[in-house]
């Protein structure tokens, strides 16, 4: 009967365990110094060796020339324990033998000397899923066993074995194997079986694994069975769902191209193919992984071939680690996404377009160098772009912001393509009209220019007062209360000086020069209000980024 590599080539002794030096060293000195403990505890994630090194230790203790770290695979112990059938190695699936019967039958075995072998194994695979009330009553079994008895406890999950159990047994953390180790295995045993198979194949295998030798096995004997006994990369990558760096490549290429469409077309492609798009998402997340860590010069941390390693870095020198480490973000919320998804496809394109988009942005760094090239003469040349700037940060015309505050602007709307052509009221850092009257007949001329007529008839109707350098006072009746608003007009004082100032309004049948209309109680305050809103910085940086200044406060004040 067919066995399968896996099985077949499972290690026998602690010579042939991969990337496990630490447990293997540990045990094979408990054992030549006689220091065996009665329990232990094996964890790590699946297929690392866990129960593999449970029977080589089984082995070792109940040779006929134990115990030895090195035994001798003749004898009638060796044989039986390898062939799974010896009577004093007791093999327990914790996942379907977790209640309390069971753990109290294991504890009546324990109380029986070994039938024939030196000392009574008991491994229990998964035993993170024994109940607690099965642990209770093993507990005072596993503190003080037989002198004949030794407990192996293996799981994926130490965190779920309860803490009293835990005190009395030795914790070893298997490690998953690494990428180059893994690869030599298969390699060895792909001589041994006359398979032929290069390094970009058994890189495949190696990453469907994921750090498992088992699972990497069960994939080249899946592979095998498939090709026969020469293997191709492409047609292993087929029959894994797994996905080739030249189609992960033309995301790349997209994105530097900042082409939304050749996204749509690649998640076409994938539906067409009959691909799974959630492990298109996982694939892209982990090249998005791989392109950072080249760009931060770790080649060794990525799994695979030298050959593609050096891809990945040419790959990565074209972005900048900002970007991959959004696009890493982005790639890992839409694998996510995906999971719970109803429409796959809508969402893989949603997600790709989204990277797209995340390209054209640009640091907050780069918009403040922009408003200081802005407010430099125009005849200074401009900056040279660094060398390691991607090409695809560049974006030439308006600031976003230009754009942003000139949409925004309810006259843009009305003069369409002359959106950004200057206003015959815009004058930024002018002066102010002098007079009330000059203020009120500016005012209301751009408020009719700007399409605000209902504003516009309020300030017509209203008494004007220059109650400071920067500052106005509008006296309104009351039947035009819901047209004066602070913001509109602060829009019509803009366009006259190309800056906001502080307004207040009051409504009443009449004017009176009120609280409100008197001269400042401080005016040293208000003098630092309007050195503050004249101030060429502040100006300019209102200009590009808008809004409006509404609290000036003297830092060299303290409160009393």
């Amino acid at each position: 009967m067919y066995q399968v590599i896996a099985r077949k080539y499972r290690p026998q002794s602690f010579d042939d365990v991969v990337n496990q030096e630490h447990v293997r060293t540990t045990l094979e000195n408990a054992i030549a110094e006689k220091r065996i403990a009665h329990g232990y505890i094996f964890s790590g994630q699946r297929g690392t060796g866990k129960t593999t090194i449970a029977r080589i230790l089984a082995r070792c203790l109940n040779c006929i020339d134990g115990p030895t770290k090195s035994p001798c695979g003749k004898c009638a112990s060796c044989l039986e324990i390898q062939a799974g059938g010896a009577v004093d190695i007791i093999e327990i699936d914790a996942a379907s033998n977790r209640g309390i019967n069971e753990m109290r039958e294991l504890r009546e075995n324990v109380r029986y000397q070994p039938a024939r072998d030196r000392y009574k194994v008991f491994i229990i695979d998964e035993a993170h899923q024994i109940t607690n009330e099965a642990f209770n009553a093993l507990l005072k079994t596993i503190e003080e066993p037989p002198e004949w008895a030794v407990f192996v406890l293996c799981t994926t999950e130490a965190h779920k074995i309860p803490a009293t159990i835990a005190s009395r047994c030795q914790h070893f953390s298997f490690r998953s194997v690494d990428f180059e180790a893994l690869i030599e295995r298969m390699k060895w045993i792909c001589q041994q079986e006359g398979i032929e198979a290069d390094q970009e194949v058994l890189s495949v295998l190696a990453i469907a694994g994921e750090g498992s030798v088992r699972d990497s096995l069960s994939a080249l004997d899946q592979a095998i069975a498939c090709c026969g006994t020469e293997l191709k990369a492409a047609d292993i990558r087929a029959l894994l769902g797994t996905f080739s760096l030249d189609l992960l490549h033309h995301v790349t290429e997209a994105l530097s191209e900042g082409a939304p469409d050749r996204m749509l077309r690649i998640v076409d492609e994938l539906e067409r193919n009959g691909h799974n798009l959630q492990h298109f998402s996982r694939e892209l997340s982990r090249y998005f992984r791989n392109l950072l860590v080249a760009k931060l010069g770790e080649p060794g941390l990525i799994a695979a071939s030298g050959e593609e390693r050096g891809i990945l870095k040419t790959i990565a020198s074209t972005f900048s680690e900002e970007d991959l480490t959004r696009y890493l973000q982005l790639s890992l919320d839409l694998f996510r996404d995906l999971q719970y998804s109803l429409q796959p496809r809508f969402h893989l394109e949603l997600g790709l377009v989204r990277l797209v988009q995340a390209g054209r942005l640009i640091e907050v760094e780069e918009a403040l160098a922009r408003l200081g090239e802005m407010a430099q003469p125009a005849a200074s040349p401009p900056k040279p772009r660094s060398p390691t700037q991607p090409a695809h940060a560049l974006r030439p015309g308006p600031s976003p912001f230009e754009l942003d505050r000139t949409r925004k602007t309810p006259a843009a709307e009305s003069r369409g393509a002359n959106a950004l052509a200057p206003e015959p009221f815009a004058a930024p850092g002018s002066a102010p009209p002098e007079s009330s009257q000059e203020w009120k007949e500016r005012l209301h001329a751009a408020l009719l220019e700007m399409g605000m007529a209902f504003t516009a008839d309020a300030v017509e109707h209203s008494a004007v007062v220059v109650a400071a350098p920067n500052e106005l006072h509008f006296t309104t009746p009351p039947e035009f209360k819901l047209s004066m608003k602070e913001l509109d007009l602060n829009k019509g004082v803009a366009r006259i000086i190309g800056r906001p100032i502080r307004i207040r309004i009051s409504f009443g049948s009449g004017f009176d020069a009120g609280p409100a209309l008197a001269a400042p109680a401080n005016q040293e305050q208000d003098s630092a209000v309007g050195r503050a809103l004249d101030h060429p910085e502040v100006k300019q940086f209102q200009e590009v980024f808008g809004g409006e200044v509404r609290t000036v406060r003297n830092l060299k004040e303290r409160d009393t």
